[in-house]
């Protein structure tokens, strides 16, 4: 190689230190909190009240639905009782469902 290829080569690998040195100083975005994200303690909760309630609406509904059932029928309180253990199995499936949902970001199936 002659000198004028070294010269030209020094100069490209010093432009690009200089470049890298530029780009390593630049700050980085800040760190994810521990509140923040899909995988957070915020995401954790939010999925934990979301269960809790939706357990306690499928009770509730089915509750409600057996007594007044039992009400119209006056068959209290065999209706309340098969429809409050109804909307308890669909609180429990529900629960499920949402436990074994697969999570976002491990990529297509």
């Amino acid at each position: 190689m002659s000198d004028d290829n070294h010269d030209d080569m020094r100069d490209r690998l010093a432009k690009l230190s200089n470049e890298l040195e530029a780009r390593n100083a630049i700050p980085s975005a800040p760190a994810a909190t521990p509140l923040s994200g899909p995988n957070s303690l915020g995401g954790a909760m939010s999925t934990g009240f979301r269960v809790m309630s939706e357990f306690v609406a499928a009770v509730a509904v089915g509750g409600l639905i057996g007594w007044q059932c039992d009400k119209w029928f006056g068959t209290s309180p065999i209706l309340l009782i098969l429809l409050l253990m109804l909307g308890t199995a669909a609180g429990f499936w529900t629960v499920y469902r949402i436990a074994t949902k697969p999570t976002q970001g491990l990529g297509p199936r």
